[in-house]
């Protein structure tokens, strides 16, 4: 999609990861609506891959939503006892039909494999194979972790990932498919979620709750930071492969990636974010008409912040919910509209009103900067900005693409800057204590490094762009 077409210029989702052992359920079509649930997380692309106990993978996947990829005829052709999928927006390596997943490999044992995250040692993992003879057909670090895998020696798979799993440095939310056996792990500082469900008597896992929901599975609880579970014929078994790192769990997952009916930690996020709303009513109040959202992700916030103003809401905008992603160019005669395709701001609503206009995040500000113009032409008398996340000045290296620190408004800018530069009468961004407080959680175990620069994983700093592993690769193959 181009920028011009860009429904938001926030942070990119990262990936929606799901596996399932259920014999004698349509393991595909499950899987099929799980990723359907989890497809906020990726529009890249989506795979399945299944298998009947001790038979052989068959993976499917391509380029496309999850709506594009599948269709009768295709889940019909997906059999058997164990499922896996994935929806992908590309965090490490191009978006290209090679780094769609699920990874195939069977090299000495056969798998296949699903990651949400990104590795930040992944240029030195991928020498070290390629030095050992092992061929890759992608530019994702995905390939490496099934690499790592499917060419070690252990007999049981769970001792391949107990031995690889300290080597692997960043954030990996992953399930592997065995013919015989799910098995899912989480890095040590558990960046990226990934929750326990069970489906009758069988037991699956999904990056959010959501996809448990829509499968009719209920929530048992979060897979912990630095362990393993193997689902199989016997059940489920655990193992903590590390114990003890500092947990740096996404914030930005409470504050707009994961989907607003998702429950993490306990936590029902369309609350939290509620609540976030009232936070930006304590900390910024301003003398206004009317608060109205950037719909759907300022929705929550918005009500939040005129409940606590006791400020009148409405909708300020209509959303075409039937925009997905396009490749077809608007021509230059469109291309200044092209942002109409996602939002129309309605003039009888805001024509003469001081608005209050709330949002989750800004991060390059083109699109936030156009909304405002929008309701200047339809009439808006004043336009306060009220953002959920505080500013984001640092890239993420753990799975979310942020585009780089020149790229970003807030960057050498100070509020009343960025406030000028978007053509806002007035800009407040949450506090980070704000956010923390709205949640209900602590900074000690949570990663904020987007906001503050402190990146809680050895490494971290020095970590490159979403493309710097692609860009590194004739290098190590020469």
């Amino acid at each position: 999609m181009t920028d011009q077409l860009s429904h938001r210029d926030g942070p990119r989702d990262e990936c929606g990861v799901f596996g399932i052992f259920a014999p004698g359920h349509d393991v595909a079509r499950l899987a099929y609506f799980a990723l359907y649930a989890l497809q906020h997380r990726g529009q890249e692309s989506a795979g399945i891959a299944t298998t009947d106990v001790g038979g052989n993978i068959m993976t499917l996947r391509d380029l496309g939503l999850v709506s594009q990829v599948f269709d009768e005829q295709k889940l019909r052709s997906l059999p058997g006892d164990l499922a896996l999928g994935h929806v992908r927006y590309s965090t490490t390596g191009s978006s290209a039909w090679e780094n769609a997943q699920p990874v195939y490999r069977s090299d000495h044992r056969e798998l296949a494999l699903a990651h949400n995250g990104n590795l930040i040692n992944a240029v030195e993992l991928h020498s070290e194979l390629r030095e050992r003879g092992v061929a890759f057909r992608s530019t994702s670090d995905s390939e490496i972790i099934a690499a790592l895998l499917s060419t070690h020696e252990a007999e049981k798979i769970e001792d391949a990932v107990a031995d690889i799993l300290p080597r692997l440095q960043g954030a990996f939310s992953t399930v592997i498919m065995t013919p015989d056996k799910i098995v899912a792990f989480r890095d040590p500082n558990g960046v990226r979620p990934l929750a326990l469900g069970m489906i009758g008597d069988r037991y699956c896992v999904a990056s959010e709750s959501c996809a448990l929901d829509i499968i009719g599975a209920r929530l048992l609880r979060e897979i912990e930071p630095g362990e393993v579970v193997t689902i199989d014929a016997g059940g489920i078994s655990t193992r903590m492969v590390i114990e003890g790192a500092r947990k740096a769990f996404c914030v930005f997952e409470y504050i707009y990636f994961a989907r607003p009916d998702s429950r993490i930690s306990g936590t029902v996020l369309q609350g939290a974010r509620g609540r976030m709303g009232e936070m930006l009513a304590r900390e910024a109040p301003v003398d206004a008409d009317l608060v109205i959202a950037v719909p759907d992700s300022g929705n929550p916030a918005a009500r939040g912040y005129a409940r606590a103003s006791g400020l009148p809401q409405d909708d300020g905008f209509v959303k075409n919910r039937y925009v997905a992603r396009t490749f077809i160019q608007p021509g230059q005669e469109l291309r200044k509209h092209g942002l109409r395709l996602k939002f129309n701001p309605m003039p009888e609503i805001v024509d003469g009103q001081r608005l209050v206009v709330v949002d989750d995040s800004i991060v390059r500000g083109n699109t936030t900067r156009q909304i405002i113009q929008m309701l200047r032409d339809a009439g808006a008398k004043e336009v306060h900005l009220r953002i959920t996340a505080p500013p984001i000045r640092h890239p993420c290296h753990y799975g979310i693409d942020m585009s780089t620190r020149e790229e970003m408004i807030a960057h050498n800018r100070t509020q009343e800057e960025i406030a000028a530069e978007l053509g806002a009468d007035s800009l407040h961004f949450l506090t980070l204590a704000g956010v923390y407080e709205a949640i209900g959680v602590t900074r000690e175990t949570h990663c904020d490094a987007c906001f503050t620069g402190e990146y809680p994983i050895e490494g971290g700093r020095a970590a490159q762009d979403k493309h710097a592993f692609e860009h590194a690769l004739p290098l190590i193959r020469a």
